[in-house]
């Protein structure tokens, strides 16, 4: 048995993140403790301490009594975007280090005064932008600081699917509680990555345009799956975007991109294109990648291991925290991310580009 201390952590919020990731990641890390499992809903907690008995001890409805326990280190903030600010910022004032879902929450603004606070309270908030531990985001980033692609002056990217709005009516598709629709839900990670792999490219003007038109009447929306069907509300909201259109300039290349959780067109494309002068590479979304070397004429079709993303994520903040030095997902390299999803909202509001 194991004599070394074990980290004490508290997940708020057992839904299908927690589920499909965080907890199975977390079980997998040594000497992990997840002292309170809590959810609004008792039976989501419950199934995660029935699911992880050796890893969760509590089951709470009420996240005050994680942050008022001296023996919890850290807590992972894995709610609903909108809940998101408030409990980081009470967590981070009770003297918590907090991982927080993406997006940091439904504003750049309210995203700036989070890492404010962080920094302010000497403790480590790290953001759910998981691609930045998937192997090929960081071999493509590595290779970038190489020179293997020369200039990359372009990047494209399209995140389009068929007529998969999550939860309609419900937290998805209402505003207030999402901050947005495909591009604050898909198009952070896409992004985000772009971003990343560009080496902290800063943005310098946007356009774009949004729409809401395939579920305008919800009783009438056809669809064959829908992710987080039980919060389907059809007597709910739906004034997020179902389809985005934008162009970027930053300081180091342009970006052009689609993206569709609804497009009446019958297949996916979720990829990245990355165009330099003397190489390009196309990365499948959350997969391999295939690059040509533009010299040599030679493409090459990467074939590498694939560690869990979010393992590699948690296991990182776990040694951020503990050693003070701040990683990729700190919140301080995520806010110009936040940044560009604010002003391409507010290009696609004005219909006009917006000079920053």
């Amino acid at each position: 048995m194991s004599t070394e201390k074990k980290t004490v952590l508290a997940i708020i919020g057992c839904g299908r993140i927690a589920q499909g990731a965080h907890f199975p990641a977390l079980s997998r890390i040594e000497n992990v403790r997840v002292k309170y499992a809590c959810d609004l809903i008792v039976e989501k907690a419950q199934k995660m301490k029935d699911n992880y008995p050796n890893m969760v001890e509590e089951v709470i409805t009420d996240y005050q009594v994680a942050l008022a326990d001296p023996e919890v280190e850290a807590v992972f903030v894995l709610t609903p975007n909108y809940a998101h600010y408030t409990i980081t910022m009470e967590a981070l004032k009770a003297g918590k280090h907090v991982m927080c879902e993406k997006p940091v929450t439904v504003s750049y603004d309210l995203s700036v005064e989070m890492a404010k606070e962080a920094d302010k309270q000497g403790k480590i908030l790290n953001i759910g932008t998981c691609l930045r531990f998937n192997r090929s985001v960081e071999i493509l980033e590595q290779m970038n600081r190489e020179g293997k692609f020369g200039n990359i002056y372009h990047i494209y990217c399209s995140f389009r699917d068929f007529r998969c709005i999550p939860g309609l009516g419900g937290a998805f598709t209402t505003k207030s509680q999402s901050g947005g629709g495909v591009l604050i839900d898909w198009g952070i990670h896409y992004l985000d990555l772009i971003l990343y792999i560009l080496g902290g490219a800063k943005i310098q003007n946007v356009t774009a345009d949004a729409y809401c038109e395939m579920a305008k009447d919800m009783r009438s929306y056809k669809y064959r799956d829908m992710w987080a069907e039980e919060s389907m509300d059809l007597d709910g909201t739906n004034d997020v975007d179902d389809f985005i259109s934008g162009y970027i300039r930053t300081d180091k290349a342009s970006i052009s991109f689609n993206g569709s959780w609804a497009q009446n067109i019958e297949q996916r494309d979720a990829f990245i294109d990355f165009m330099g002068d003397k190489g390009g590479a196309r990365l499948d979304y959350c997969g391999q990648f295939k690059f040509t070397n533009g010299e040599t004429l030679e493409t090459y079709q990467s074939n590498h291991d694939m560690p869990d993303m979010y393992e590699c994520e948690d296991r990182a903040f776990i040694e951020s925290f503990n050693t003070g030095v701040k990683n990729k997902n700190n919140v301080d390299n995520i806010l110009e991310s936040m940044k560009l999803l604010d002003y391409l909202y507010r290009s696609a509001e004005k219909r006009s580009e917006i000079q920053l």
